[in-house]
């Protein structure tokens, strides 16, 4: 009975997107000067892991491609060939063509013929050339040899290797072949070579288990073939079988004795020497393993699978917060065993929601990683010299901020490096180091993420920024902006620092979307710039985008949620704090300084009779919140609790309204709109414009 690989196939891509990261990210770490053997070991492993598998589950052309890039990092390896540029381009060329071959292999399209075989020949014709090929080939060879020889004992003690396996119960499971491997170990003696089979261990009928392995391999190779390249053969199963590779002394190799014969003395010591080591490496196998198994404390699990968990528990958020406001009726104050246990279910449900959100948490380093990949090609297509440097790669976010955050970060990435960035000769004449740096860092912040993109070239020039956008007619032409206003500018569709356009950039696209999508998730940029010193892009976003704290306040009969994260702090005011400007616009005076309010009726449009009028600031509270270091006051009417609220998306369920990012639905079954504080702050900031026209 033939066994079905293709439910393997999911853990097989994973696996292989993962090994072809690796690749990558030890290519871009290599010095050529003094190459690290485990980084080239490394890199070897990874190719061999691939090709494994994909000859295992039948994708022909990703195994006979990463046999050729295989066999050019074991010339690389084994110090027959020198590392050198061209070879590590053409296998960076490798990674995309890689990547290309495998998600045309998952997503079971044909693959591109054409582009393919042009990967392929570039690989080809950089291991045929001999330029890099070391001037002692052969002395290399026998140095590869050596480590075989000194664990033999000497230079001619080797005559072959017992090799002894046992797989663990879950190899066959992970599309793993014990017996292909056995034989791929034989066919390294080139058929002088024996394997037996060891079934103590096979279960009774009753309790046998089809997928499972049960029988341990021992392969006697009688060829002192290299210790090396059986080490390969078990590097990607090396964490799921317990294994010893044993020498055999050239004396054990000696032709059989009769049998009515004693063996010799030396003879016999050798082959307690086998044993001894055998006995010796077995446990020394099974240590290695445990190990691993003690490092290993992570499971793959579906992201489908993780999302209904996450809904499941804000579904039960909110039924806590129900059962919390039924707890506030009279009718169950004298109920203390009941009101307790409903206190210990709000904690229970704090906890396992924080734990449950946890799950989606993932480092910011899934998005930095395919930075320096690409920093690395741009700034050698525009002929800079540019580092970028990384730091807070281990910063926490959620996973969906993290999918949504990368398009923006590319585009401000390469902004950095067209437009930041001078030419080395410019720089130099600058007084600069001609080499450049862009800066890539992340850290936590009051409840939110915070991103750098950062740069220590030309910087930004307001004066340069102003005339053209009045240039473009983006603003009137005799606006008068501060230096913040100023950079603001570069987010205005159309807007572009680049007089001139080209593959990478200065077409006016991309920044206004930057900013949007940045706003999407519930976020913000800023851009901060010193001349001819430095550029810097701030991003703040919200750790997660499934549950937050928020303030519940009333605007007439309808509930509104503020996040907590953004309010500073809230008020009723006295007469004597509130100003108005031109005879309209409402200010409040707070410890000095003056700061506008947005009456949240009036910017929403919430319902009011027509003979009513507006509420003095007196009759209400001021809400004080942040957005971008800007404060400014909410007019409500009152405030009510603070509550753990699972956001819904209004734009999918809905549609987009100014100044409300999201939804929520309270423990009575009703619907609160969750405030968007940065949209509040453009329409306050809107307000003041049309005031001052009306002026």
């Amino acid at each position: 009975m033939s066994m079905d690989l293709s439910r393997f196939h999911d853990v097989f891509f994973e696996e292989s997107f993962e090994a072809v990261n690796t690749i990558e990210a030890s290519l871009l770490e290599v010095d050529l000067d003094a190459p690290d053997p485990e980084s080239i070991n490394n890199i070897f492993r990874a190719a061999h892991s691939i090709k494994g598998g994909s000859a295992t589950f039948g994708f022909s052309q990703v195994a006979a491609y990463t046999h050729v890039m295989e066999n050019l990092l074991d010339e690389v390896r084994a110090g027959k060939r020198r590392l050198t540029q061209p070879i590590v381009d053409v296998l960076l060329e490798s990674v995309d063509a890689l990547r290309l071959l495998l998600s045309s292999a998952k997503a079971g399209e044909d693959i591109p013929e054409e582009e393919f075989a042009q990967h392929k020949s570039k690989l080809e014709a950089i291991s045929k050339d001999q330029s890099s090929l070391t001037t002692a080939t052969a002395s290399s060879t026998s140095d590869s040899s050596a480590p075989v020889a000194e664990s033999a004992g000497g230079d001619d003690g080797v005559a072959g290797w017992r090799v002894v396996f046992t797989p663990h119960k879950e190899m066959m499971q992970r599309g793993n072949d014990p017996l292909r491997l056995a034989k791929e170990i034989a066919s390294l003696a080139e058929g002088d070579a024996e394997i037996e089979c060891d079934i103590s261990t096979l279960p009774d009928w009753e309790h046998f288990e089809p997928l499972n392995s049960y029988l341990g391999w021992t392969v006697r190779l009688r060829q002192p073939v290299e210790k090396a390249a059986i080490d390969d053969a078990f590097a990607w199963v090396e964490d799921e079988c317990d294994m010893a590779i044993v020498p055999i002394p050239k004396a054990q190799s000696a032709p059989p004795q009769p049998q009515h014969e004693k063996p010799s003395e030396p003879a016999a010591s050798a082959a307690e020497s086998v044993q001894t080591a055998e006995k010796s490496a077995a446990p020394a196998a099974k240590q290695a393993k445990a190990a691993v198994v003690t490092e290993s404390q992570s499971i793959r699990v579906d992201l489908d699978k993780v999302d209904a968990l996450i809904n499941m528990v804000g579904e039960l958020v909110i039924t806590q917060s129900m059962l919390n406001m039924l707890s506030e009726d009279e009718a169950l104050q004298g109920m203390e065993k009941l009101l307790q246990g409903l206190t210990q279910l709000k904690r229970q449900t704090r906890a396992l929601q924080e734990g449950v959100m946890q799950i989606r948490m993932l480092p910011i380093s899934f998005c930095f990683n395919r930075f320096p990949r690409m920093v690395r090609d741009l700034s050698r297509q525009l002929g800079k010299d540019i580092e970028l440097m990384l730091s807070g790669e281990n910063t926490e976010v959620d996973k969906t901020v993290i999918e949504k955050i990368t398009d923006p970060l590319v585009h401000l990435v390469r902004n950095s490096v067209d437009h930041g960035i001078e030419n080395p000769a410019d720089r130099v004449a600058k007084g600069k180091p001609e080499h450049g740096s862009v800066y890539l860092r992340a850290y936590h912040q009051v409840g939110n993420i915070v991103i750098e993109v950062e740069d220590d070239g030309k910087g930004l020039d307001p004066q340069v920024l102003l005339s053209k956008a009045k240039r473009k007619g983006l603003i009137p032409g005799d606006a008068i902006l501060n230096e913040a206003q100023i950079f603001e500018l570069i987010f205005l569709p159309g807007f572009s620092t680049k007089e001139e356009a080209s593959d990478l950039s200065g077409r006016g696209v991309g920044m206004d979307v930057v900013k949007r999508n940045v706003q999407s998730l519930g976020g913000s940029i800023q851009v901060e710039s010193e001349l001819n010193r430095r550029t810097r892009f701030t991003i703040r976003l919200p750790l997660t985008l499934a549950i937050m704290d928020g303030q519940l306040i009333s605007l007439g009969e309808e509930l509104y949620v503020i996040p907590l994260v953004t309010i500073i702090e809230s008020l009723q005011p006295d007469p004597s704090m509130i100003n108005r400007v031109a005879g309209t616009h409402e200010t409040i005076k707070l410890r000095g300084a003056y700061l506008p309010v947005l009456r949240l009726s009036e910017a929403l449009d919430a319902a009011q009779s027509e003979s009513e009028k507006p509420k003095p600031l007196t009759d209400g509270i001021i809400v004080i919140v942040e957005h971008e270091s800007r404060r400014f006051g909410l007019f409500v009417d009152e405030l009510l609790s603070q509550q753990q609220i699972v956001i819904k998306s209004l734009e999918e369920n809905y549609r987009l309204i100014p100044g409300v990012s999201a939804a929520t639905i309270l423990g009575d079954g009703r619907v609160a709109l969750i405030l968007d504080v940065g949209g509040l702050s453009q329409l306050q900031k809107d307000s003041e414009i049309s005031y001052a026209d009306a002026g």
